[in-house]
């Protein structure tokens, strides 16, 4: 249903070293650069970042990554606590959802709270 989505970010270079790194876990990388829009994917890119150019102060965002298996989830936690990440949730099933759901939460540098998912089908 969702074809891209994109988020505006303070510090575009902080954000894109951010997203490099944890993305690559989960098989992401950057596939397209236009300075100040920076596109991710596996092909093509259905994950934008840019520079914030609108509005005023912080709106929270969440985002979900999917990723293949556990290891790539913990892989993906791994990496972005590497970086500095706060960690919202460590790596842990979550039945609430659906079983087989392995999730892992953290917040990027805008303070976004991100995740990498597992549904376990």
């Amino acid at each position: 249903m969702i074809d891209h989505v994109s988020i505006q970010c303070a510090d575009l270079e902080a954000s894109a070293a951010f997203y490099d790194t944890v993305l690559a876990t989960i098989g992401g990388r950057q596939v397209m650069d236009f300075g100040e829009v920076l596109g991710y994917g596996t092909e093509f890119p259905d994950f934008w970042l840019g520079r914030r150019t609108t509005g005023e102060g912080f709106r929270e965002s969440h985002l979900a990554f999917r990723a293949d298996d556990r290891a790539a989830v913990d892989a993906f936690f791994a990496a972005a606590v590497g970086l500095g990440a706060e960690v919202l949730h460590a790596p842990a099933e979550h039945p609430e959802y659906h079983p087989g759901y392995y999730g892992a939460f953290v917040r990027d540098p805008d303070g976004n709270n991100v995740e990498a998912v597992s549904h376990g089908f």
